[in-house]
């Protein structure tokens, strides 16, 4: 398995890109949110990577974060999601924005990914949020005036759970978190937390 590559950015011709690693050119499909932050070609490039291995062929996947990897193989792992459309999702939405649809279980928004019909996008939200732990949706913190308020925190760390962080990663960044952040600004506010190193 090829975990990572670094390298010389030899050619971009979206959504292909081709690294020269010690006088080898490895072609990577990468996605686009990927693509869009690549730095010049002829300039060094790490990419963190997924080996699909069919019969007809060997296909290198690579990402900037570790984030956009966990999703993609977390995305490969439904039925009817191929590599191709895995790579057209993370192409239409980032991390965060997906992570965000799944936590609202907004169809609206995959349905304007090329390829990703309504009947897809109901089975990938379904199936992104049954990756979640039980009865973690329907938690409730009792607000100041001890009612029972909706808990944006839980969606947070449901998203989170949903894109392969695990309990422990999740858990370090929604310390960090402001105690009122909405749904939306929290998901992206701990993206940004872990995707550092």
């Amino acid at each position: 398995m090829i975990g990572r590559i670094t390298g010389i950015l030899l050619e971009k011709n979206p959504p292909q890109i081709i690294v020269d690693v010690g006088g080898i050119g490895y072609e990577i499909d990468v996605p686009m949110s990927t693509f869009y932050n690549l730095p010049a070609n002829g300039e060094k490039v790490a990419l963190v990577t997924h080996l699909v291995v069919r019969e007809d062929a060997h296909l290198l996947f690579g990402f900037l974060t570790d984030a956009e990897r966990a999703l993609f193989r977390q995305l490969l792992k439904i039925s009817g999601i191929g590599a191709r459309t895995a790579l057209a999702i993370l192409s239409g939405l980032s991390v965060g924005e997906l992570a965000q649809a799944v936590a609202l279980q907004e169809v609206g928004r995959l349905v304007k990914i090329p390829g990703i019909g309504k009947k897809t996008a109901e089975r990938l939200l379904l199936e992104l949020k049954d990756k979640l732990p039980a009865g973690s949706l329907t938690a409730t913190k009792v607000g100041a005036g001890g009612t029972a308020v909706p808990d944006a925190v839980s969606d947070i760390l449901n998203a989170l759970l949903a894109l392969g962080y695990n309990e422990r990663e999740a858990h370090g960044a929604m310390r960090a978190l402001p105690e009122n952040a909405s749904v939306s600004d929290g998901i992206r506010q701990a993206l940004k937390l872990l995707a550092k190193p």
